[in-house]
């Protein structure tokens, strides 16, 4: 074991931030000194991008707060270049020149963010949900747009459209929401828990237009591919994800997309000495590769801080296991739906609705920060499931 061993963690999302709490709690005895990189002091709480985009505040939170007492070293920058040979990262940084980091093992969880790119006009007109400053632009436009009965459309059906364009259709009466969406909103759901989706979008004013394929994106219009002009007096695009391109750029094994691909342990089949978690990894299991988000994120930190532990102590570790759990839903602030789910994410006869989905949901929600809280001082699960006999064979990469 060797009691100098540097860890560095980029990204302080939910993932990186998990990593970070837990590993420093778990290698205590152990001599480490781990490095928290990321380019916002701010934490980002993603999950509630729609509340902000709504007008809603959020708490202030700090990385330097969330890690206080740990002894995890934060940098405030952003990673320009990994070289994996050397064990070296450049971190461009507010000062002149950029700083130097070396690491024995890294782990990767620069997350991912909406891809604007995919239609003409969505990067130069459209906003997104991509952060706090983002979200409250939209904010500061929306009082004088519903005061003037305007259009507002949200580019995307699918969890995160459905979440902004009802919270925003709650929040202002006089505007009117459209949400355009390929697939029919909440598809992934049970048929009772869609009708019940439905129901309440139709309560709010959220008019749906299902089938929508979005051609281009003007200052004033979004246009369709049927050749329809959709009014639109501030668009909000939610549909496509993308993942920074500094590990394939690196020299780091990504698949076609940029996401690292990782081993049964989540290392990089390239470079064992790297791990990745959440959207920056490409992980498949017996039942398929995982789609990113916070619920399968989470796990896949705590198994990565766990993992790094065990190499350290020189024991064996065991395959990384997952399976989903649940969909939950907020549709704005008084209703939600909760639809559970099998390991590989199809829908159960079981579901939340109304006042017991808005508790869950907020628990749910608010959930990573006390886990940051409650990680500084014992090993809490973030694993809801490990997916039963659906995992318990795992898969290569690929």
């Amino acid at each position: 074991m060797n009691k100098n061993t540097r860890i560095v963690i980029l990204g302080a999302g939910y993932t990186g931030m998990l990593a970070a709490v837990r590993l420093a709690h778990r290698t205590r005895r152990l001599g480490t000194r781990i490095t928290l990189v990321n380019a916002n002091e701010r934490f980002a709480e993603r999950l509630r991008m729609h509340q902000v985009a709504a007008g809603h505040k959020l708490g202030d939170y700090r990385i330097p707060e969330i890690l206080a007492g740990t002894g995890v070293e934060f940098v405030r920058g952003w990673a320009t270049h990994i070289d994996p040979a050397r064990r070296r990262i450049t971190v461009a940084t507010h000062a002149p020149e950029p700083t130097l980091l070396t690491y024995d093992t890294l782990v990767y969880a620069l997350g991912s963010s909406t891809d604007t790119s995919i239609v003409p006009g969505a990067t130069e007109h459209a906003f997104t949900l991509n952060g706090q400053h983002a979200s409250q632009e939209i904010a500061a436009r929306l009082p004088d747009l519903a005061a003037q009965g305007g259009n507002l459309t949200v580019c995307g059906g699918g969890l995160t459209g459905i979440e902004v364009a009802t919270e925003i259709a709650e929040n202002n009466p006089g505007l009117n929401v459209t949400l355009l969406s390929r697939d029919v909103p909440g598809a992934m759901m049970g048929e009772k828990a869609r009708a019940y989706l439905h129901r309440a979008m139709d309560r709010l004013g959220v008019a749906t237009r299902v089938g929508a394929v979005v051609a281009r994106v003007q200052p004033a219009t979004v246009e369709l591919a049927s050749g329809e002009i959709l009014p639109s007096d501030l668009t909000i695009w939610t549909a496509g994800v993308r993942v920074s391109q500094l590990a394939t750029t690196s020299g780091i094994t990504t698949d076609s997309r940029g996401l690292i691909v990782v081993d049964a342990g989540l290392r990089s089949v390239s470079h064992p000495n790297i791990y990745a978690i959440g959207d920056a990894a490409a992980i498949r299991l017996a039942w398929g590769q995982i789609h990113g988000t916070c619920q399968s994120g989470m796990p896949s930190a705590q198994y990565v801080a766990d993992a790094i532990t065990r190499h350290l102590r020189g024991k064996n570790v065991k395959p990384f296991r997952y399976g989903y759990w649940h969909q939950p839903v907020s549709i704005g602030r008084k209703d939600a739906v909760i639809q559970f789910t099998f390991a590989d994410d199809r829908p159960r006869r079981i579901y939340l609705k109304g006042k017991w989905a808005i508790w869950y949901k907020e628990m749910v929600s608010s959930s990573p920060l006390k886990l940051y809280r409650y990680s500084k001082h014992i090993n809490v699960s973030a694993t809801l499931s490990k997916g039963g006999r659906l995992t318990r064979t795992p898969a290569t990469a690929q």
